[in-house]
């Protein structure tokens, strides 16, 4: 892609669960390549994010919290794509959940 042509589109997430959520839209539905695509925990700490989902869930009717989940703090998505895809991805986004969302 042309860096004329291209955008980085931002976004943070609660969970990872809606972090990995955004991704499966991005790839599976909306067609944008894996390798374009990256997540990263937005302080300096591991997190899983800032509430309990899947693994954190401590059993199946999820009234427990495990007690070593990594929960301190959001997750951010970003994707660079091409400027046709910005609609997309901010679909994408949106649909699972995303927060402060923005593109450079």
């Amino acid at each position: 892609m042309s860096s004329d042509n291209v955008k980085t589109l931002t976004a943070t997430f609660d969970t990872r669960e809606a972090a990995d959520l955004a991704i499966e839209h991005l790839v599976q539905q909306y067609g944008i390549d894996r390798s374009d695509v990256f997540v990263e925990a937005k302080g300096s700490e591991n997190t899983a994010g800032t509430k309990p989902s899947g693994g954190d869930v401590e059993n199946r009717e999820g009234d427990g919290v495990r007690p070593d989940a990594a929960l301190v703090g959001q997750l951010q998505v970003s994707v660079d794509l091409s400027l046709d895809d910005i609609d997309k991805a901010q679909a994408a986004f949106r649909e699972a959940g995303a927060r402060d969302m923005t593109s450079c």
